[in-house]
């Protein structure tokens, strides 16, 4: 009963926190901004508790967790140490970005809890990983097709830190369309059926 309940909460604030996320990050950054993995993770999150959904939930621990975390080692590498890792939540420590936008950004850091709490409660679906690998490589298309180079969501483009100028971006889209599943998606599925209660 109790657990109900919490779900109750956390459902509900997820609902404030979204109706506040979606305005703010359309009038900073675009529509476009969206089609980021971990915005994917986190709209799996409130679908999964919003119509009791827990296939949704394992969706976005299987095919976001590890991204997550490497984002929250980059944030807490350059807040607590000032080591600058990999640039990638370099914004958070922008000035130009107000303190409520980057505020929203906390989320990286809440949703992997969710997650591991969640399924530790209620288990893990191996079919997600089936279900998330379509997705990913439909986000990795859109993506491609329609965000600009100068923003480079989800890395679609060749990130100019790995100075890898010689490679197609077409190579590297089919790199990342294999290598994420293969590399990421698939060990992080085989960790949960170890850790976790399958059903």
């Amino acid at each position: 009963m109790k657990q109900n309940i919490y779900l109750r909460i956390l459902s509900y604030l997820m609902f404030i926190f979204i109706i506040i996320l979606i305005p703010t990050y359309l009038h900073y950054y675009g529509l476009q901004n969206f089609l980021w993995l971990s915005d994917q993770g986190l709209f799996l999150t409130c679908f999964a508790l919003w119509f009791n959904l827990p296939i949704c939930m394992s969706m976005a621990a299987v095919g976001v967790m590890v991204l997550e975390l490497v984002w929250c080692v980059d944030f807490f590498g350059e807040l607590i140490f000032n080591i600058n890792l990999i640039t990638l939540s370099d914004y958070m420590f922008d000035p130009k970005y107000p303190w409520e936008l980057r505020a929203i950004s906390l989320f990286h850091i809440a949703t992997p809890i969710i997650w591991l709490i969640y399924l530790k409660q209620f288990g893990y679906k191996p079919k997600a990983l089936s279900y998330f690998i379509p997705l990913y490589w439909l986000v990795l298309l859109l993506t491609y097709l329609f965000t600009p180079l100068s923003d480079n969501i989800n890395w679609v483009f060749v990130p100019e830190i790995l100075h890898l100028k010689f490679l197609n971006n077409y190579v590297w889209l089919a790199i990342l369309a294999i290598g994420f599943p293969v590399f990421i998606f698939w060990p992080t599925h085989l960790l949960y059926k170890k850790i976790f209660k399958t059903n």
